[in-house]
């Protein structure tokens, strides 16, 4: 049994960074994603979801995503996905044309550059 997902949260400037940790799925999308925006202050500009670490998602927290874009697009909120080309959840995003919904990163936007 693998762990449950987690979040770490984190505020850069008018930018709020979510990191969700662990796997996304039936049992835990819908509360994790109300968590995702429950920590995202009214004043953030922009959401900065990092899946960087999530290691499953499956239709249910495709669902969760497409809610959660939803819910900030109604408060004004810009949200951005970071999903390095390498993870295991980038095809999903693909199939289900999620990132055409959601603009999706390779590395978080304040992440340094090749040196």
């Amino acid at each position: 049994m693998s762990e449950p997902a987690r979040l770490e949260t984190r505020r850069v400037g008018e930018t709020q960074h979510v990191a969700i940790i662990g796997e996304v799925d039936l049992s835990n999308a819908r509360p994790l994603l109300d968590a995702v925006a429950a920590a995202v202050p009214d004043d953030a500009a922009r959401v900065v979801l990092d899946l960087t670490a999530t290691t499953y998602l499956d239709s249910a927290g495709i669902a969760a995503l497409f809610r959660l874009a939803e819910r900030l697009r109604i408060r004004r909120q810009d949200l951005r996905l970071v999903v390095p080309p390498a993870s295991p959840i980038r095809p999903v995003l693909r199939l289900t044309r999620l990132d055409h919904v959601i603009p999706v990163d390779d590395t978080p936007p304040d992440a340094p550059g090749p040196a």
